[in-house]
């Protein structure tokens, strides 16, 4: 195989002038939810000094996306994705406005700050949904895995780049001009998706309230597929979410260095663009269900070994692997999701997929700093890398039809 395959597939960029400015805006406001997401963080420890309150920040911006979710996807499923997606951008930028001027005045309550964090975190439940169905939507069914691909890879860069360039920010001018450039950010959001047609859903439309939840509810529990793809993601994250580990496990085994620290999630972060760069072979493959399950097993496999050596360099090296493996999953779990869902259930689809995003982590944190406090953060480690190769396995082995995955399942 030469090495144009190997790398990145750029088709999608030549072949839909409308997805390829989508991406641009996309990448330029994502960098902004990174620096925003530093800045908050910085605000709130100085306006308090206490590790709780930033512990919630966490929480404003996790619980509106699980309570809004499921309710948002199925009224993403009833109207024009593109002015959906549209007013829910302008809403955030109106958060960050909001959060730039209260950073310059400095007189709103931490309260206050959360609120304003958890607002915007409510309209991206929307917005997210509403995104969903724009890469299946604009490019050939072929070029969706590259499209996806090309997405992560712009998520991926931005989340090593945005926060430093947000540290940068803060240290020249102050969190206000950092929640500013954030706003603005949004501004190419809006531009890239402007251009798009209308996107009502094809089909017909979601049922209101909760019966449209219940319908969608009804399509994840019966569609082995997309079923199987959710519960791999959520083993992952739910079992081996190694981030709250990493400081114990810095103490325990690297003597507590903190940029041995730092280089952990920076580590997984290089292998997850790495990844990204090389992902011809893996999105022209077409067996995201093989890729997937196969990305799933050697991130808790990774992450076991990880919580087993005594040598950094090995240690960030497998972090590394467990980054790159999973980026293929991610993409490749996105992609079975997106090809064999209908779009006129896509939006609550992608609503679970985004709750299960961002559920599983956060639980799989309280989960692995549970267990450390039991017994320690190598066992916590190890145990749930292990446990995560189990659930995988058995996923894989309960439906065959991810293993063999070449086209959309029927429903």
């Amino acid at each position: 195989m030469s090495l144009a395959r190997t790398l990145i597939d750029v088709r999608p960029l030549r072949a839909s002038p409308v997805f390829r400015r989508l991406l641009i805006g996309r990448t330029v406001s994502v960098l902004g939810g990174f620096m925003t997401m530093v800045t908050v963080m910085y605000q709130v420890w100085s306006m308090t000094g206490s590790t709780y309150w930033t512990g919630a920040v966490g929480l404003a911006n996790a619980l509106p996306t699980v309570a809004v979710g499921l309710f948002a996807g199925a009224w993403v499923d009833r109207g024009d994705r593109r002015r959906i997606y549209l007013f829910n951008t302008v809403a955030q930028a109106v958060c960050s406005l909001l959060l730039a001027v209260q950073g310059r005045t400095g007189h709103v309550p931490v309260l206050g700050v959360l609120a304003l964090v958890a607002a915007q975190s409510s309209f991206g439940a929307v917005g997210g949904p509403a995104a969903g169905v724009f890469v299946p939507r604009l490019l050939p069914r072929e070029l969706v895995p590259a499209g996806l691909a090309l997405n992560h890879a712009s998520f991926q860069t931005m989340m090593l780049v945005g926060p430093a360039l947000g540290g940068v920010l803060i240290g020249w001018s102050g969190v206000g001009v950092c929640y500013l450039a954030d706003a603005l950010s949004f501004g190419f959001a809006f531009y890239g998706a402007f251009g798009l047609p209308a996107l009502p859903p094809e089909g017909e439309p979601s049922r209101a309230g909760l019966h449209g939840v219940l319908d969608g509810l009804r399509f994840l529990a019966g569609h082995r597929v997309v079923r199987g793809a959710l519960i791999t993601d959520l083993s992952a994250t739910l079992l081996a979410m190694p981030v709250s580990l990493f400081p114990l496990i810095n103490s325990e085994r690297f003597g507590g260095d903190p940029r041995t620290l730092g280089l952990f999630l920076s580590a997984i972060s290089i292998g997850g663009i790495g990844a990204s760069v090389f992902s011809g072979t893996v999105t022209r493959l077409g067996r995201p269900g093989l890729v997937m399950l196969c990305g799933a097993t050697t991130w808790g496999a990774s992450l076991a070994a990880f919580g087993m050596t005594d040598d950094p360099w090995t240690g960030l090296g497998l972090l590394v692997l467990a980054g790159a493996a999973d980026t293929a999953a991610v993409v490749s779990r996105s992609t079975l999701v997106q090809t064999n869902t209908p779009d006129a259930l896509l939006g609550r689809v992608t609503a679970a997929e985004q709750i299960v995003g961002q559920a599983g982590p956060n639980l799989g944190n309280l989960r692995g700093g549970l267990v450390a406090g039991w017994t320690s953060g190598a066992t916590a480690l190890i145990t749930g890398g292990l446990l995560c190769v189990l659930a995988v396995t058995g996923v894989a082995a309960t439906t065959p039809e991810l293993r063999a995955e070449l086209t959309p399942e029927t429903p």
